[in-house]
């Protein structure tokens, strides 16, 4: 987790030890009186309540009301907590955060824990032998070579479970990461929950276009954003005349959706969308990547996660790797971007055209790698949240 994501210097150092030595002393004298075990959860930084993570407290909530409290840690300068009526949600950073840490038997995150459930807690970590850590994922891995940082590697030595969606990403893990065998639990992904298996549109008519980020590009001034690859290659497809006519002869809808880490170029891109050309720019503050994921029909993206959704649900998707040799130079990636995608390659902007003209014009309404889903997933029952809580938590 690349710590750009958030803004240095945001967790005040004298704040966070005192804070962090009163509830760790604290922890000693203040006991769960209900006799539940304790679970924090969080991802998305504490930005979002959708992903793994979230699928994951809520089904607890559900599911283990009786022997489990389940926290939900979420960043303060938002309002969605409060909005969504989240329950148990606590603010990252605040002196019941600290507390709850040192007194938790669990916790779960999707990105890390630095960020998603107790700030700062590369330096404290030392203090919990207690709580059992597990790293539930955000997306099946495979796209991006693992970014450590210098905090991460306290955090990554303390995780007691990192959770596979499949035997592939078990053995990714294991001899990529090179992660130790006994950490290592197949359980599958608590969002695929949500899904039944191999649903395919009846026919396309909405279309999510949704890039993933770089962080090479974070620092960027906006004259040097505007003239990356990244921007252009993108803005290109929305103005591209071929795309923008079969948008129109055919009634679709272009949704496009920037990734959440992305967000601080939002303002660049939004002026460039039209409505009535079927162009339309997501607000991601009130439309979830969950709910895009549903009511769109197929999928146009370089390599975000998301695309293994729509491979799990059967829906068409164009990959578009329009920086595949920077991406590859600056990031890398454990798949073989020419032949390990499931869905269709394009190598140019026109490239993308002729894919999308050959899915409309003939109604390709599945995808063609869908038989694949099997070599990256190895469950489609809906019960692996069910399967990570028994082997977690032994419930």
């Amino acid at each position: 987790m690349s710590i750009e994501l958030k803004e240095k210097g945001r967790w005040d150092p004298l704040k966070v030890f005192f804070k962090v030595s009163i509830a760790y002393t604290l922890s000693f004298f203040v006991k769960n009186k209900d006799g539940k075990k304790i679970a924090l959860v969080g991802g998305n930084l504490g930005e979002k309540y959708e992903d793994n993570a979230a699928i994951y407290h809520n089904y607890l909530l559900s599911n283990h009301k009786e022997q489990v409290t389940a926290y939900w840690m979420y960043d303060p300068k938002t309002i969605y907590a409060k909005n969504e009526n989240i329950e148990n949600a606590v603010p990252l950073g605040s002196f019941k955060n600290y507390l709850l840490f040192f007194q938790a038997d669990y916790t779960f995150h999707g990105h890390s824990l630095l960020y998603d459930i107790v700030p700062a807690a590369d330096k404290f970590l030392f203090l919990n032998r207690k709580t059992i850590i597990t790293h539930i994922s955000h997306g099946i891995e495979g796209f991006k070579k693992i970014l450590i940082q210098k905090e991460d590697i306290p955090l990554l030595k303390r995780t007691d479970y990192f959770n596979c969606a499949s035997q592939y990403e078990y053995n990714l893990k294991l001899n990529e990461w090179e992660m130790p065998e006994q950490k290592l639990i197949i359980t599958g992904f608590p969002r695929f929950d949500r899904y039944p298996q191999n649903q395919p549109p009846k026919e396309v008519k909405n279309i999510l276009m949704m890039m993933t980020w770089r962080e090479w590009l974070f620092d960027l001034t906006k004259e040097q954003f505007i003239d990356s690859a990244y921007f252009k290659n993108t803005t290109g497809l929305l103005e591209h005349k071929g795309i923008q006519k079969l948008l129109a002869d055919h009634h679709l809808h272009l949704n496009i959706a920037l990734h959440p880490f992305m967000k601080k170029f939002e303002s660049y891109f939004t002026n460039l969308t039209n409505a009535e050309n079927g162009i339309t720019f997501i607000d991601s503050s009130r439309e979830t990547i969950a709910y895009s994921i549903d009511h769109n029909d197929m999928l146009l993206t370089d390599i975000t996660s998301v695309s293994w959704d729509f491979l799990y649900l059967n829906k068409p998707i164009i990959f578009f790797m329009f920086d595949q040799e920077e991406y590859l130079d600056k990031r890398g990636s454990y798949l073989n971007m020419d032949t390990d995608l499931s869905g269709y390659k394009a190598n140019s902007i026109d490239h993308v055209y002729e894919y999308l003209k050959k899915i409309i014009e003939e109604k390709i309404t599945w995808n063609e790698w869908y038989p694949k889903a099997t070599d990256y997933i190895d469950y489609f029952d809906q019960d692996n949240c069910k399967r990570l809580t028994k082997r977690v938590m032994k419930l």
